[in-house]
């Protein structure tokens, strides 16, 4: 029910238009933290080598006589199995975890967003099998067929790319689909065809770029689903090996010292859980921005 004040206008539509603004602020703040937080990860991973307390047990160092230290001055997240720095690892599986997140999301957005746009611009029976194709893809659980693929191939960091990125691709194909259809049928795009504008030119300089915004927020919104699914499949041995500094590695290394000696695997787990939570929330704010 509106509520009226003395001069007869509504009181209550402006109280609630002042909710609604401070939940769209509240939500640009999240978003801020996700950006604040993802810079900070990738600033880390870009100076591993300067800010790390041990750069060398980044790699194949060993030191058997400092083995299972707890978290000290020495050594602010304990040391590993082996006598490593647990922090500097950290540090360098970064850059593993962020490198397997970028290239798999370049190569699965550009491979998505092309066949997507064809696919929308042309319609008929080239929108038919492209789609047919991805729900082919698409009837597979992500991880199974990531799973299936890293099986296949030989464990490396390579294989987690080409695998991961074989499987998310379709949802990008799908989405900008949808929204190149639509943009399809604009004026400006019927104009350009009136004016004898080439199909390619009509494409790539009108239709791709009105249909990038929903999947660039896709895009950030699934940086964290990459993190966790590449921990996952090193996790399985399927990934990253030794001397490799990855997060899903050095978890499945340390998951049998929980009870003993938890900063081994606490350490690398909290990582991939603040990265995961810094993509999500920064795509959330996107998200909620750009449907303003």
């Amino acid at each position: 029910m509106t509520v009226s004040g003395p001069a007869g206008a509504p009181t209550l539509q402006p109280q609630l238009r002042r909710t609604a603004l401070r939940g769209l602020a509240g939500m640009d703040r999240l978003a801020t933290v996700g950006a604040v937080l993802l810079a900070l990860i990738v600033l880390a991973a870009l100076l591993a080598p300067l800010i790390a307390p041990y750069p060398d047990d980044g790699g194949s160092a060993t030191h058997p006589l400092e083995a299972l230290l707890p978290p000290s001055g020495a050594h602010w997240f304990g040391t590993d199995q082996v006598g490593r720095d647990v922090l500097s690892r950290v540090l360098y599986g970064a850059r593993t975890s962020l490198l397997i997140a970028v290239a798999v999301l370049v190569i699965a957005g550009v491979v998505g967003v092309v066949l997507g746009v064809v696919a929308g611009y042309a319609g008929g029976w080239v929108r038919d099998v492209i789609m047919r194709v991805t729900d082919v893809f698409l009837a597979f659980p992500a991880l199974l067929l990531s799973l299936a693929l890293a099986v296949v191939l030989q464990p490396s960091v390579t294989t987690v790319i080409v695998a991961i990125a074989v499987t998310w691709w379709p949802w990008y194909a799908r989405l900008t689909a949808s929204v190149a259809a639509s943009v399809s049928t604009r004026g400006f795009v019927d104009s350009a065809r009136c004016l004898g504008v080439p199909a390619p030119v009509i494409v790539f300089r009108h239709v791709l770029p009105n249909s990038l915004t929903p999947v660039l927020v896709q895009l950030s919104l699934d940086g964290g689903g990459v993190i966790l699914t590449a921990a996952a499949l090193s996790y399985l041995g399927l990934g990253a090996h030794e001397p490799t500094s990855e997060w899903g590695l050095m978890v499945q290394q340390g998951q049998s010292l929980f009870t003993t000696d938890w900063w081994v695997v606490t350490c690398p787990g909290v990582a991939i859980l603040i990265t995961a939570f810094a993509f999500n929330v920064l795509g959330e704010g996107l998200r909620a921005r750009l449907a303003r």
